[in-house]
């Protein structure tokens, strides 16, 4: 039986007790306007505004919903975010996969496609080698055998429930029913959607962990680097982790010797030291560019993977808060997406028993039931990456049907995939594994003859064409990660949430913690390889058998933690978790460098050094702190720099006076980041092989380094970079601030040196570059801000658009018109706590953002504070589109109720599901 409506009520939206006319009026007019250009291409026939209205969410009156026991009431505040209430388990995930599909199930749609490799049957021939890739990782495939072997009875009758709700509510509708963007692609495909699975939910996981897989990216550049960079240069690329200045999350603690646990207030040996970190491979360059381009065509529903982006979050006890409760703050950075990532909503028993166990609000995944970061009645969680190495490339020497191992040729595991194509004819491929992986170089021709110049030493077998590439992941094998996340929504203390989370085994992430009872905790969970031999920094021979995994993980109870440190509070932020030289496992060599993490330490400290208590207004102050590390750094050198230009002269007092805050309306901001992506580019940029380099970067180099078209003149060659922008170097994030710092004082350091190329001069020391950066950087920003610097802001360079993740990038103009939103001018910027970050090799456009805020008042829920990217809804024109965007960008959240009364007094819908 379908999902039937009972009453006539109409979309929320369309008549909301308080709403303005006028509002709806332009928005009516807006839509209007843009179906009349849409018609001028031909889809006017077949949109229309009801056509745009028709997949609306009914918010109030009554829904028969088959399935449940019992009256679900589905509770929207002003802004549409939902709660619900119920009293079965059954009835609540039910009723979350229904109000789920409501807003946001073209979404979920093309996720679940994603995951599977299946987007060429929406989107065609264009997404073939994109499905094959994905094919060849196999995410669905792992995704069935977690389903039907190793997730808990009632971890699959909750999965089960929700699929059932998305079904209800997609019984009986056409596309364009459900969502606009199916009668757009009604346009040019039959495509119809199919029925929601349980494993589509448990492969979303899946996605999550590829986007978080740590330094899979650093790996492959830093073999790439080999082309053109000796070892103590690339050395100088990727500095050690400053512990001195960038505390860990962990600041003491060690694994006994007597009981074999991680203990927080162990005091570590001196003597230990991770062997594993020590036999770092040697002499292997792979020339993984046709990899790296691979992975920037693979769609990055997190954001894109390297050392800029993270997280914060952060908890401070109520010895130090003036509640005197604890207070946690969590801002995830990822990429910006319309809709958001998130989907805030509450999940409610109304009496919670053996029969209906959760009381919990937060942030979901449409798509997953659940709460993903958040809180229940007894607790509150966040989240942030980790970080750990759990990805591996090995290579492989491939004859005939097997490939080479201990001497011996051994058979490949294969499969056959066949992939969907709408509009074209099926296409079949073959996948092969090795005992360390699926041979992901299998989906590139160019891939075939990977690591046909890498220098091996005389162990290694002869290279004939090349090596393949197998990829080794912890996220290709079976887990409970789903049932960690239904664990952690019942935890009542820290007992229980450290149960859970010792099923939260990928992605790896940071659990930060507080409670009603004045806790606060730490727990880094998650499946992390014990290496036999290298350090996962680059490439290992796959035929030896000294390299590898061993089969057993790092043990649980030897992972850190932190339960009510004496200081008082715990920060992380993607930093290093350990001292790694005083910890005997290797987590990964590849931290971020600690630059937001140790600002938010620092503010954290003064307050309390200073005697004063931290509120909630200090909490999202913080999260809107935009102070720039490395401005502070080399602004007072860059002050020092004589320059007789007046023009630049005159950009240069900018930088006087400055505070290093990167408001939007600075000027002095936009013009200190145009330097440092000018210091980075021709201190370190124009040394990288084009690999490396963004697309349409070209520079002239040295006949001996390219095969490119020499300039007669000049004896150079025009060498153009090959990298996708979001994840081309130097990024100009933390590990470059690392980078920098370690030279700075050098006056001579070769780094800052460069020869002459064409009609610029050469490079002598530090004070020439910067001097030239000054000069590059004024110009720059004059043809982009204009001449008079009076009229120079950095939002105006810092500017974030929020785009359509499918048919809003791909699909013609005027459709993405209707379907994407902006752009606001941010401030904030690369490593700042506001960390709207930006690829300096590429730019300054906005790549990633804090994709929602929370402030969580522990024991005192009613007073906490959130927001979105965007809004609840996923349905271009709907009144919570974007209505999110705006607090968003200023730094406001808006108030989150979580109790029955506070509820009740927020609520403007009532939507009730009945049996």
């Amino acid at each position: 039986m379908p999902a039937n409506t009972t009453d006539s009520s109409a979309p929320s939206d369309a008549k909301k007790p308080g709403r303005k006319k006028k509002g709806r009026r332009v928005r009516l007019l807006l839509l209007v306007l843009v179906l009349a250009l849409v018609a001028g291409v031909g889809f006017g026939a077949y949109w229309s505004v009801s056509t745009v209205r028709a997949s609306y969410p009914q918010t109030t009156g009554t829904i028969t919903l088959e399935g449940l026991s019992g009256d679900v009431e589905v509770k929207r505040d002003a802004y549409g975010v939902p709660q619900l209430y119920a009293d079965t388990d059954a009835d609540l995930f039910r009723a979350q996969g229904f109000v789920h599909a409501q807003d946001r199930f073209w979404e979920m749609d093309v996720r679940r496609h994603m995951t599977a490799g299946r987007l060429s049957e929406m989107f065609g021939s264009g997404q073939v080698e994109t499905d094959a890739f994905l094919r060849t990782l196999g995410w669905r495939k792992v995704a069935q055998e977690e389903y039907d072997k190793v997730l808990d009875g009632e971890t699959k009758k909750n999965l089960q429930s929700y699929a059932d709700g998305v079904n209800a509510y997609l019984k009986g509708k056409e596309g364009r029913d459900i969502s606009v963007e199916y009668a757009a692609l009604g346009l040019t495909n039959d495509y119809k959607p199919g029925e929601w699975t349980p494993v589509d939910s448990v492969a979303w996981l899946k996605a999550m962990a590829w986007d978080l897989r740590g330094n899979m990216q650093d790996e492959i550049d830093r073999s790439l680097l080999t082309s053109r960079l000796d070892q103590a240069q690339i050395r100088d690329l990727y500095p050690d982790y400053p512990y001195k200045t960038h505390q860990p999350i962990v600041d003491r603690g060690a694994v006994s010797p007597v009981t074999g646990k991680f203990d927080p207030d162990a005091a570590p040996s001196d003597t230990i030291g991770s062997q594993t970190a020590q036999g770092a491979t040697e002499g292997l360059n792979t020339q993984l560019s046709a990899l790296a381009d691979t992975l920037d065509e693979i769609p990055a529903l997190l954001g894109p993977n390297g050392n800029g982006i993270g997280s914060n979050s952060w908890v401070v006890s109520g010895e130090h808060t003036t509640t005197g409760k604890a207070l946690l703050a969590n801002d995830p950075h990822l990429a910006p997406m319309l809709p958001s990532l998130w989907y805030q909503m509450g999940l409610h028993c109304r009496e919670v028993s053996k029969t209906c166990q959760y009381d919990t609000a937060g942030y979901t995944f449409s798509g997953m039931p659940g709460v993903v970061i958040g809180h229940n009645k007894d607790i509150a969680w966040g989240l942030t990456n980790l970080g750990a190495d759990v990805t591996d490339l090995f290579l492989e020497k491939v004859s005939g049907d097997g490939y080479l191992y201990d001497n011996k040729v051994k058979p490949f595991v294969t499969r056959e995939e066949t992939i969907k194509v709408a509009g074209g004819k099926d296409r079949k491929i073959t996948v092969r594994e090795t005992n360390n992986g699926p041979l992901v170089s299998d989906r590139s021709k160019e891939l075939d003859k990977v690591g046909q110049k890498a220098p091996v030493g005389n162990s290694a077998p002869d290279r004939a064409d090349g090596y393949a590439v197998a990829l080794k992941w912890t996220a290709l094998q079976p887990g409970k990660s789903m049932d960690a996340v239904f664990a952690i929504n019942r935890a009542k203390d820290f007992t229980t949430f450290r149960a859970a989370a010792k099923n939260f085994e990928v992605p790896s992430q940071n659990l930060i913690y507080a409670d009603t009872e004045g806790n606060i905790g730490y727990q880094a969970p998650g499946t992390i390889p014990v290496r036999l031999k290298g350090d996962g920094t680059l490439p290992s021979p796959g035929w030896d058998p000294a390299y590898g995994w061993k089969k057993e993980p790092v043990p649980f109870d030897e992972l850190p933690y932190e339960y009510n440190p004496e200081r008082g509070y715990i920060v992380t932020a993607n930093q290093a978790v350990i001292d790694q030289s005083k910890y005997p496992h290797l987590l990964t060599k590849d931290w971020g460098y600690g630059t937001r993490s140790q600002r938010i330490n620092d503010l954290i400290a003064q307050k309390i050094k200073g005697g004063e208590k931290v509120s909630t207004d200090d909490m999202q102050k913080m999260q809107m702190d935009n102070t720039s590390e490395i401005a502070a750094l080399l602004v007072p050198e860059l002050l020092k720099i004589n320059i007789s230009d007046p023009s630049v002269r005159e950009a240069q007092k900018l930088l006087e006076g400055w505070d290093y805050t990167q408001e939007p309306d600075s000027a002095a901001a936009a013009y200190f980041n145009g330097v440092w992506r000018n210091i980075l580019k021709l201190a370190f940029g124009n040394k990288l092989p084009k690999e490396l380099r963004v697309k349409g970067d070209c520079i002239n180099v040295p006949p001996a380094r390219n095969s490119g078209p020499v300039d007669q003149q000049h004896k150079l060659v025009r060498e153009c970079g090959q990298r996708d922008g979001d994840s081309a170097q130097p990024d100009g994030g933390d590990r470059w601030f690392q980078v920098v710092r370690d030279i700075v004082k050098d006056q001579e350091n070769e780094w800052w040196k460069a020869p002459s190329r064409g009609r610029e001069e050469a490079l002598e020391n530090r004070d020439d570059l910067f001097a030239r950066a000054l000069e590059d950087a004024r110009w720059e920003l004059t043809a982009k801000l204009g001449k008079d610097i009076s009229t120079w802001s950095w939002g105006r360079l810092h500017r974030l658009t929020l785009t359509n993740q499918t048919l809003g990038t791909e699909g013609p103009d005027l459709l993405k018109r209707a379907l994407n939103r902006g752009p606001w001018n941010l401030g904030g910027g690369e490593a700042a706590v506001n960390a709207t970050g930006w690829n300096a090799a590429s730019g300054y456009e906005v790549v990633w953002v804090p994709s929602m805020r929370m402030v969580v008042n522990v024991g005192d829920w009613d007073k906490s504070r959130w927001i979105n990217l965007t809004g609840a809804s996923g349905h271009a024109f709907n009144a919570h589109y974007t209505d999110q965007t705006d607090k968003w960008a200023n730094g406001e959240l808006l108030d989150w109720s979580f109790g029955t009364e506070a509820v009740g007094e927020s609520t403007v819908d009532t939507l009730t599901l009945k049996p």
